[in-house]
C-alpha cells in the first residue's frame, strides 16, 4: 500500500514482484483488470529451447532485488504519467527458469487499447535496459552456461558513458 501526503493508505496502482517462484498471468490480470478499463494488454516472456543453433536447457536469473523493485517502481510511475494507464503488474523470476516457463510477465490496463499496448512495449524495453536482473543461458553439454547481456542494457550503458 502507498501512503499519500496525508499519511492515509491508498491502494497502489502497481504490482511488482521479483520472486523465486512460478509467475502467474492470472494474478497479474486480476490485479490490473477494472470495470473502468476497456483494455488489458499483457506480455509474457518465456524461455525458448534454442539460441544460435545451441540447445538451451534453461535460463537462470540473478538480481539485486531492492534495486530491481525500486527501478521497476520508477518505470511504472513514468509509464502511468507517459501513457495515462490505470494499473501495471510486473513479475520477474529469479533462479532457474526451464524451457517454456515464463520469466517475466507484464500486464497493463487502460481505457483504450493503444495506451496499454504502448505501455507494455515501453515497460519490457525499459526493464531490459535498466533493471538489475541478469540471466545465464544453460546449454546442453555445457554445465557452466553463459551470462547474457541484453542488447538494450548494452546500448543504455554506451549512451550514459
Amino acid at each position: 500500500m502507498k501512503t499519500d501526503a496525508n499519511g492515509e493508505g491508498t491502494p497502489s496502482p502497481f504490482l511488482i514482484e521479483v520472486v523465486e517462484a512460478d509467475l502467474s498471468l492470472e494474478r497479474c490480470y486480476q490485479f490490473v483488470a477494472s470495470p473502468c478499463c476497456g483494455a488489458v494488454s499483457t506480455f509474457v516472456g518465456t524461455t525458448r529451447d534454442n539460441f544460435e543453433g545451441k540447445k538451451v536447457m534453461q535460463l537462470s536469473y540473478e538480481g539485486y532485488v531492492p534495486m530491481a523493485k525500486k527501478e521497476l517502481t520508477r518505470l511504472c510511475n513514468e509509464a502511468i504519467t507517459k501513457f495515462g494507464v490505470h494499473k501495471i503488474a510486473v513479475q520477474h523470476i529469479l533462479g532457474d527458469c526451464p524451457v517454456g516457463q515464463a520469466s517475466v510477465i507484464i500486464a497493463v490496463s487502460s481505457s483504450h487499447r493503444r495506451e496499454s499496448l504502448d505501455c507494455v512495449r515501453f515497460m519490457i524495453d525499459e526493464l531490459k535496459k535498466s533493471v538489475p536482473i541478469w540471466k545465464r543461458e544453460m546449454y546442453e553439454g555445457d554445465e557452466k552456461g553463459i551470462w547474457k547481456e541484453n542488447s538494450e542494457w548494452h546500448a543504455n550503458r554506451k549512451s550514459t558513458h
